[in-house]
């Protein structure tokens, strides 16, 4: 049993105001993994009382650019250092399998070292000149106490996707944590509190959504950062708009995996075996709606299908597994009830199903699904589902597809396969989603990530993610 029955607020561990604590439960077999403190508003309150003492007054925004990357330098090793311990921990709490957490925990310093390079080219203060002889400087400022909100399916990068350009920036930062992956942010709290942040710059609260309504509600809070669905994402923004807060938004998606008439099917299941089951299937980023060409549609449910059989769903501990657990019961139902309603959609079902997997209902587990036969406008093709299902979806020509990756509410990300990558490339230009992969290519840590239309507001990632916490100035002379 791990315990933590302290918040970490403005620095310090400090005992909740609410006697309640989180009971945190394997996803693998509701046993339990342990308990941590759980914040309420009045924990809230103190922890944006430091903050806002600490942006208006402390050393912290003070410093130099220079000085504030040595310090998030600083963390960053010291994290990079318990990435095996903190990936344990993570799939002991979220089901997430171990192949998973422990190569992104490995990523997340790449993820910092990009922050850190943008701060370090980024223009604090630059002179600029008119035509007719004038002089302004123009600044970039920290925008203030920021609230970064985060969910559950991957919580460390989530929290310092935020955290570290805030910090960057001169901001001060509260992070409130899902309940599902408590212990994992308090753990966090420790690394910050050993890499020595000033007091009042760093809170750490794991809380439900009523805490958590109430802090991005909280006068003392400047700006709002959130990962989470879009539903939660509308309700923050329509609190920002209120207050006029600075807010980006990283919410939902349904993207598209477009596979041309000249793929290779091996590469594009190669491919799809991380981008559309990795992390079991609950990423907002996962290529879900499986796009193929009318004159080889067979061959691409074939593929897809092997791809989708040969996956090992089981303890997310074991090393063999592929997919673990959804990440509670309430969420293993969800994905199961869609895929009851694919069925009465009348999708073929190919793989899988409503039932849970043979030797494993003592879990949350639920069976890896594809279906076919799939029009663009059932739900199970329009709807973020969050789990291992994925859906066939034919189309004429190049148009054709574009036309159908378009159709969606979402635009977050997206996929093309093809033996022509300049072909590839064009199409890329042509679906409306903030990031798009040809074959399988990875992201980068240093261009902009998020997305269009219903998902999100704003960019995260290098240069970009580091201009959401800064204001600009400017000062004629």
């Amino acid at each position: 049993m791990i315990v933590y029955d302290r918040l970490y607020i403005g620095g310090h561990w400090a005992p909740p105001s609410l006697d309640e604590p989180i009971e945190i439960l394997s996803p693998h077999d509701r046993s339990p993994v342990g308990h941590a403190a759980q914040a309420a508003p009045a924990d809230v309150d103190a922890a944006v009382a430091l903050a806002r003492e600490a942006f208006d007054h402390g050393p912290w925004p003070r410093l130099t650019p220079g000085e504030r990357r040595a310090a998030v330098s600083r963390f960053n090793a010291l994290h990079a250092a318990r990435a095996e311990e903190i990936a344990a921990l993570i799939t002991a709490e979220n089901g997430s399998a171990s192949w998973f957490t422990r190569s992104l925990q490995t990523a997340l310093s790449g993820q910092t070292d990009a922050y850190l390079r943008a701060s370090e080219a980024l223009p604090w203060e630059e002179e600029v000149r008119s035509p007719g002889g004038g002089r302004s400087l123009v600044r970039r400022e920290p925008v203030g106490v920021v609230a970064a909100v985060v969910p559950w399916n991957a919580p460390h990068q989530s929290a310092l996707v935020k955290m570290v350009p805030a910090l960057l920036a001169g901001c001060t930062v509260i992070l409130k944590a899902s309940p599902e992956t408590a212990l994992d942010a308090l753990l966090l709290a420790e690394v910050f509190d050993e890499a020595g942040f000033p007091e009042g710059v760093v809170s750490v609260l794991p809380a439900g959504r009523e805490t958590s309504e109430y802090l991005v509600s909280h006068p003392g809070v400047d700006k709002i950062a959130f990962t989470g669905s879009t539903a939660a994402g509308r309700r923050i923004a329509s609190i920002a708009g209120e207050r006029l807060k600075r807010v980006s938004l990283e919410l939902g998606g349904k993207s598209a995996a477009i596979v041309l008439d000249d793929a290779d099917l091996e590469a594009v299941t190669e491919g799809l075996r991380y981008a559309s089951y990795g992390n079991n299937g609950e990423s907002c980023v996962s290529l879900t709606r499986v796009l193929a060409p009318r004159a080889r549609y067979e061959e691409v449910v074939a593929a897809v299908a092997a791809l989708t059989e040969s996956l090992t769903v089981g303890d997310p501990a074991a090393p063999d597994t592929f997919i673990g657990p959804m990440v509670r019961q309430g969420q293993q139902e969800r994905v199961q009830s869609y895929i009851r309603t694919g069925i009465e959609e009348g999708a073929r079902l190919v793989v899988g199903g409503p039932d849970t997997p043979a030797g494993l209902e003592g879990g949350n587990y639920v069976r890896p699904t594809l279906f076919a036969d799939v029009d663009n406008s059932m739900r199970i093709a329009r709807e973020e589902i969050f789990g291992p299902v994925l859906v066939v979806i034919p189309y004429d020509d190049d148009n054709d597809a574009v036309r159908i990756a378009n159709d969606s509410p979402y635009g977050l990300s997206g996929g093309v396969w093809t033996a022509d990558t300049g072909r590839g490339v064009e199409i890329a230009r042509r679906v409306r989603t903030g990031t798009f992969s040809v074959n399988g290519a990875a992201p980068n840590f240093d261009t902009p990530f998020g997305g269009y239309k219903a998902s999100g507001v704003g960019r995260e990632f290098g240069a970009a993610g580091l201009g959401q916490y800064l204001e600009l100035k400017s000062i004629a002379v």
